[in-house]
């Protein structure tokens, strides 16, 4: 939709102490789930920066430009539109990742994964995978908080940005899985027709006739 001005003109009330003013258009639960969410995306944002000089490879590189730049915008209208409680600067924007979106399947043998002793164990693989988490949580974090906002702008700013962690996340997995960093496995074509054919469409709408 990416439409964030929803319902910025009503006045809303408080049963105590009457007309509440755009600013404090906030209910508390929303009040813990934003910052939760800004908190999110401030570490994702500074988990890029100090990454950034460990990438080897210009195709992570520049995946870690676009998305840092993207996220940035996102997180300085998001602030903007929940400390003044209305519409902000400018709408959300659509994230598109770049390059395209095969999936190589099955499992290549590697080196179990153990901690790293010091900056100079710092990989790809590893960087990767820390932008890939940080996408997945900012993409939780933004849900859950979506789910209990009471101010309609910023519900909308944060529902208009989830897809766009998926789709930062999903571009990430991609990456991955090209290098062999997420291998995919898959069942068995017999069980997989067995999974896929274990649900049918509906015949039609319920009838709602009282008898």
């Amino acid at each position: 939709m990416n439409q964030n001005s929803f319902g910025q003109g009503q006045t809303h009330q408080n049963m105590q102490t009457g007309n509440v003013p755009p600013q404090l258009n906030h209910g508390g639960h929303e009040l813990f789930d934003v910052h939760e969410v800004l908190s999110t995306v401030l570490s994702g944002l500074n988990l890029k920066t100090i990454l950034r000089p460990h990438v080897q490879d210009q195709e992570l590189l520049n995946i870690l430009n676009r998305q840092y730049a993207f996220a940035l915008d996102e997180y300085n209208i998001t602030v903007e539109c929940f400390k003044t409680g209305k519409d902000p600067s400018h709408p959300t924007s659509s994230y598109k990742m770049q390059g395209g979106n095969d999936f190589i399947y099955g499992m290549k043998p590697s080196q179990p994964k153990k901690p790293m002793q010091g900056p100079n164990d710092i990989t790809d693989e590893m960087i990767s995978g820390y932008l890939l988490g940080a996408a997945k949580a900012s993409a939780t974090a933004k849900t859950a908080a979506a789910l209990e906002t009471t101010n309609p702008v910023v519900r909308r700013v944060l529902a208009d940005s989830i897809p766009n962690c998926i789709e930062m996340a999903y571009e990430l997995a991609i990456y991955q899985n090209k290098h062999h960093y997420y291998q995919v496995p898959q069942l068995t074509q017999q069980d997989m027709q067995g999974i896929l054919n274990s649900y049918a469409p509906a015949q039609g709408p319920m009838n709602n006739q009282v008898q």
